[in-house]
């Protein structure tokens, strides 16, 4: 054999140092899989596979679960670092939870929480990270997430009493941050809410339907709670549609939901107006309501029927456990994220309302 043949068959047959042949499979190249080969193994293209797997809204659902099964099948991982060093984003959302500038954390409205917990799973099922903040004095309110890179874009949520603080964010906003709110007093901001109007029409059918006729709705026309009055509003105009006379107590602003709705119910007793129903404007008003009325020996439901509009776990367990419409959760966490990622991409479309259902227990069922 010449020289050039022996060369020929280490090429073909390469050995190690003590001079055995090593399997051709593991002395090739171990071969790197691509966006190129989840897009073939899921039908679609390679641009659908990395808005798929960035989170992108404009992906269906049922698109991005096929896509992320063929990347787990093929072991595909993105390269984080690349694809932010690529696109110019940190792959990273800011939340900021807006409080009383008083207001001690552990008595923060239950519903906050529940969404804030919503938003950072959605997050989290779009392969972005999330970043927490409550923040409620003036001199700690700081939104500067973009400009520091720290994150592409933030949700803002919260108690809309707060209005230095929503001020900040309204004014951060227009000088062009990517913002997303629930619960904002500003119409202008880019916002997500629930379905007030029609989660307060089915309330108020559903007092209808248990029998009563004299019903009382706490809420507000004019507080910075814009879902408050939406919420009056459905009340109002179903009743009307009923042949009744729609009844408002207001709450009083600066306070909790819980003391705004003991102080409503007070004033609803000592005014002697016969009402036998209360749909109150969110459930932890309700809970303030349902003591007062325990308080001065009046039956929940036998005597007074009540309902509230949040779901909050508390009052599932209240005494009798209390009626309320309560939000998808789930459905508001992905619409906030979606949105925001759309606003982030210039796509922002139209508003979007969060589908609610109607939780019938004991404090409403004669």
């Amino acid at each position: 054999m010449g020289e050039d043949d022996r060369h020929e068959t280490a090429k073909l047959h390469p050995t190690d140092e003590a001079g055995g042949l090593i399997d051709a499979g593991k002395a090739k190249k171990r071969y790197r899989v691509t966006s190129f080969d989840v897009a073939a193994e899921a039908g679609v293209s390679q641009s659908t596979v990395s808005r798929a797997l960035a989170g992108d809204p404009v992906v269906s659902e049922a698109t991005r679960a096929r896509v992320a099964a063929a990347a787990a099948k093929l072991n595909y991982h993105v390269d984080e670092n690349a694809a932010r060093l690529r696109t110019g984003r940190t792959g990273t959302l800011a939340v900021v939870v807006i409080c009383r500038p008083d207001e001690d954390i552990k008595n923060f409205n239950p519903f906050h929480f529940a969404l804030l917990g919503s938003v950072c799973a959605a997050a989290s099922r779009r392969r972005h990270e999330t970043i927490v903040s409550f923040q409620g004095a003036s001199d700690h309110l700081w939104g500067l997430y973009q400009e520091q890179r720290k994150a592409d874009g933030l949700i803002v949520i919260g108690t809309s009493e707060n209005w230095e603080a929503w001020d900040y964010f309204h004014s951060i906003a227009a000088e062009g941050a990517h913002l997303v709110c629930w619960g904002s007093p500003h119409e202008d901001l880019d916002w997500v809410r629930s379905d007030n109007i029609g989660g307060a029409r089915m309330a108020t059918q559903h007092l209808i339907d248990s029998g009563y006729r004299n019903i009382v709705c706490i809420a507000s026309e004019t507080s910075a709670q814009r879902q408050f009055k939406e919420r009056y509003e459905g009340y109002a105009e179903l009743l009307r549609e009923q042949g009744m006379e729609p009844r408002l107590i207001t709450f009083e602003e600066g306070m909790s939901r819980d003391e705004q709705g003991r102080r409503a119910a007070v004033e609803l007793i000592r005014s002697g107006v016969p009402f036998d129903a209360i749909f109150a404007c969110c459930d932890e008003m309700a809970l303030g309501a349902l003591r007062v009325l325990r308080e001065q020996g009046i039956s929940v439901p036998e005597q007074v029927g009540l309902i509230g509009f949040d779901g909050i776990r508390a009052g599932a367990h209240s005494a009798p456990p209390l009626s309320s419409v309560e939000p998808d959760f789930q459905t508001a966490g992905e619409v906030l994220v979606d949105r925001l990622l759309s606003v982030i991409a210039g796509t922002p479309g139209e508003k979007k309302r969060v589908p609610v259902r109607l939780l019938p227990r004991g404090s409403s069922r004669r």
